[in-house]
């Protein structure tokens, strides 16, 4: 194996990007740990030709985080949980604070573990610079893949087996979308090639930027039950996913897209930035302390929207979902609109049972009205500090982005963040009040 790169996958690389990897074995797994390491370092690349020059700074702000800490947190949470991890086979029934082999980078743990080195202190970490990360990357990814393949699946449980490796592709998958969206905020551009790698371009050929969406009608669904979370036994299940519940919905009507450039210019032309009425107390605070008229990286609403995508100045078609607003500014159009925001079992039963009705989904995450809370039956996955942390804080975000990895678009996956995140490719949908 190359030291900076892994193997390049012989198979069908469409299959490695399936949705039904929460189920793939072990030869489809390792596709996709390869195809998952290939996206990081293309990521890598964005931003060596963008901030080798200037030492890799970027600025110190919640929506963003050192990025070599970020590639070497990759490794780290793979050799972590696969490699130095000897009860890896015992999946979620493994002791989490057992004793683990050595890193074979030995400061691995004081750089990446996000228990030693939360969020405000990476900008202090005396990081290891790229060539050396890169040799983290290649050699963690090698001990993986060894592993996976010394894997016994002929088991009772081959998803407990296969349980850390499947783990370890998501988490990956999830981080390079944050490279994707920190990218955004720093306003870099994905177009240069670096190291003879093709550019992310490629990962992010659905971006939104050209053509429109024919608008489509609301829908209504009739009083239903609907069964809310995953059990555990049918592939990989993420904690906040447990477990299956059923939940009684009264009638209601839903967007069958997200809320257009269109429909969200009228409440800007309307004042809607600066009339309270239309605020929560929480949100009038927030779009008062950043001065916000428009959504974020928006240069111009009227005649257009005009908004920057990865350093670049481009008109959007105003069918387009709007992107880049907080929770607050979706409430806010909601209760101009009269209107509300679904919640999130609302929006899943209709994403399933609307499929063949004109449900679109899959260009912005949506925010939801549903706070982010265990499901009855809640039990914690080893990797504590996923979702515990964030239950009663943030929003339930539902459905996918244009960035998102095709093996994450689930109908059950659970998005969170605080309500006033607007640098993720966030949207929304509304129902009738």
């Amino acid at each position: 194996m190359s030291k900076n790169a892994p193997h390049r996958p012989d198979g069908n690389a469409q299959d490695a990007s399936s949705p039904l990897l929460r189920r793939a074995g072990k030869d489809l797994l390792s596709l996709a740990l390869m195809d998952a390491r290939n996206q990081t370092l293309r990521w890598l690349s964005v931003y060596e030709a963008a901030l080798a020059s200037d030492g890799w700074r970027v600025p110190v702000l919640p929506e963003l985080s050192p990025p070599l800490w970020e590639a070497g947190h990759i490794g780290w949470f793979q050799e972590y949980w696969i490699g130095r991890h000897v009860q890896r086979q015992r999946g979620r029934a493994c002791d989490p604070t057992g004793i683990r082999l050595a890193s074979i980078e030995p400061h691995a743990d004081a750089w990446y573990d996000p228990a030693r080195a939360p969020h405000e202190r990476r900008w202090t970490l005396d990081l290891p610079a790229l060539q050396r990360t890169k040799d983290y990357l290649a050699a963690t990814l090698e001990i993986t893949l060894d592993l996976l393949d010394a894997t016994d699946t002929d088991v009772a449980d081959p998803d407990a087996a296969l349980y850390f490796h499947r783990l370890a592709l998501f988490r990956e998958d999830m981080l390079c979308e944050r490279f994707a969206s920190m990218a955004q905020t720093l306003g870099l551009s994905l177009g240069a090639e670096v190291e003879g790698r093709p550019s992310p371009r490629d990962a992010l050929r659905a971006l939104p930027l050209q053509g429109s969406l024919a608008q489509r009608p609301p829908l209504t669904f009739a009083p239903l039950r609907w069964t809310l979370g995953l059990a555990r036994g049918d592939g990989f299940v993420f904690d906040n996913e447990t477990s299956a519940h059923e939940i009684a919905l009264p009638e209601f009507e839903i967007d069958s897209q997200a809320v257009t450039w269109a429909q969200y210019a009228d409440f800007v032309e309307d004042g809607g930035y600066d009339d309270a009425r239309w605020w929560s107390a929480d949100g009038w605070r927030w779009v008062q302390q950043e001065g916000r008229r428009v959504p974020r990286h928006v240069a111009q609403m009227r005649q257009g929207v005009l908004q920057s995508r990865f350093g670049v100045l481009v008109h959007l078609p105003m069918q387009q979902p709007v992107v880049h607003v907080s929770c607050y500014e979706a409430e806010a159009w909601c209760a101009w609109a009269g209107r509300r925001l679904p919640t999130e079992v609302e929006w899943e039963a209709a994403a399933h049972l609307g499929a063949s009705r004109g449900f679109r989904w899959g260009e912005v995450w949506e925010w939801t009205a549903s706070t982010f809370r265990p499901y009855p039956g809640f039990s914690s996955d080893p990797d504590r500090d996923y979702s515990q942390p964030c239950f009663g804080t943030h929003r339930v975000l539902r459905g996918a982005s244009f960035a998102t990895s095709g093996r994450m678009r689930h109908l059950k996956l659970r998005h969170f963040y605080r309500p006033e995140r607007d640098d993720m490719f966030c949207g929304f949908r509304s129902c009738a009040a």
